[in-house]
């Protein structure tokens, strides 16, 4: 049984031309960029080479950007940056509907005494610009806002959030691990100072990641040691991975279009004739701008859980949310900020597509669903009305 994968949001496929850019640098060109000798020399120069890559798909300075491990890692020294920047300064600002990279961090600072401030959505997962006008003031540090959020998809207002925030000068940084090769970006002409990206969102390995640093920008490192990334980030490089990272971000900038239409139009029709087939459904955030790749779908007095593990039975892989959250029987933190009710929130499951999905499979999954949310509901009281009812 072949998978048909539509969970790209979580992860993605390494790009093959990527791997093959990548492996050389295992067992045969296997210098530490560091040495002096040409051996090494010769790896550094591929390392320049993905960081220009890496640069150009977002539309900065080569020196602007600073290689990780990954989004977490980036996410995390951004914002710890900020708070050594401005060491007067105890609030910090995000939203209630961040990664847990993002959160999880903010609420552990909470507990040692800063002020932070999480902004609500509404119903379709959009920001209130307004509230952040009344909540930030000469005491913010940082805030972070994520440029498109991983579970629905909802793209954020990040320039016009920059704006507000350059006005109180505190820093600015966004999570844009699911953005970044989805939708273009320049930050010659941005209000963003720092940014977080990851490596396998994009087609590149797992475990590399870069942080885009606005030249000019105040930064304390969050890792200590080395000379490595010009002393903001000390650690023998993870000399592969970046090269491969570089190849990705090249391809990225390639593929754009095709992510935005050819791409756009497969989850457009799935999401058609999902909504056509089965009564009772959402989705969540569908008019506000999003993804082009990503559909966040609820079905009523369904679990979640159940839908997944029938469509797995199928060889279709999707999942319901972020998957650095799963494992949780608690609904979607996401879903919850929205105010999406109950009876959908549990049976919510997300499809994320690539560049690598076919009509093909698309066309499998509309057929193979229906009867999948059918017989769960055969298996709900209230599901059972709901069925009668139609």
């Amino acid at each position: 049984m072949k998978e048909i994968y539509l969970d790209n949001n979580a992860t993605t496929k390494v790009d093959e031309a990527v791997f093959e850019e990548m492996r050389p640098y295992f067992c045969e060109l296997y210098g530490n960029p560091s040495s002096m000798h040409f051996f090494g020399g010769q790896v550094q120069n591929k390392i320049d080479e993905a960081r220009k890559r890496v640069a150009k798909l977002l539309g900065s300075l080569p020196e602007e950007i600073i290689f990780t491990s990954c989004g977490t890692e980036s996410d995390n020294a951004a914002i710890r940056s900020a708070l050594e920047v401005f060491p007067e300064k105890r609030h910090i600002i995000t939203t209630r509907v961040e990664h847990p990279a993002v959160l999880t961090l903010c609420r552990n600072l909470a507990k040692r005494g800063y002020r932070v401030t999480e902004l609500s959505v509404d119903g379709e997962g959009r920001l209130d610009l307004g509230e952040l006008r009344k909540v930030i003031d000469n005491d913010t540090a940082i805030v972070s806002v994520m440029y498109a959020n991983n579970e629905t998809g909802v793209i954020f207002p990040v320039e016009e959030v920059g704006a507000i925030v350059k006005e109180k000068g505190a820093l600015f940084h966004t999570d844009a691990v699911q953005a970044v090769g989805k939708i273009p970006m320049d930050m010659s002409k941005s209000t963003i100072d720092m940014l977080a990206l990851s490596g396998h969102k994009l087609h590149a390995p797992k475990g590399v990641g870069a942080m885009y640093l606005r030249k000019g920008v105040s930064f304390r490192p969050f890792m200590v040691g080395g000379h490595q990334e010009r002393s903001r980030r000390s650690g023998t490089e993870n000399s592969a991975s970046i090269i491969a990272l570089g190849k990705a971000c090249e391809l990225a900038g390639q593929f754009m279009l095709d992510e935005n239409t050819r791409v756009k139009a497969m989850r457009d029709r799935l999401e058609k004739e999902i909504l056509a087939r089965i009564p009772s459904v959402r989705v969540n955030g569908c008019q506000a701008e999003r993804l082009p790749n990503t559909l966040s779908i609820a079905f009523e007095f369904v679990e979640g859980e159940g839908i997944l593990l029938l469509l797995n039975e199928k060889g279709i892989c999707a999942s319901s949310g972020s998957a650095c959250t799963s494992g949780s029987l608690e609904p979607s933190h996401v879903l919850r900020a929205m105010g999406v009710p109950f009876t959908c929130a549990h049976g919510s499951i997300r499809f994320s597509l690539s560049r690598f999905n076919t009509d093909e499979e698309i066309d499998l999954v509309i057929r193979e669903l229906p009867p999948v949310i059918t017989r769960l509901r055969e298996m709900s009281p209230f599901g059972r009305d709901l069925l009668s009812s139609h």
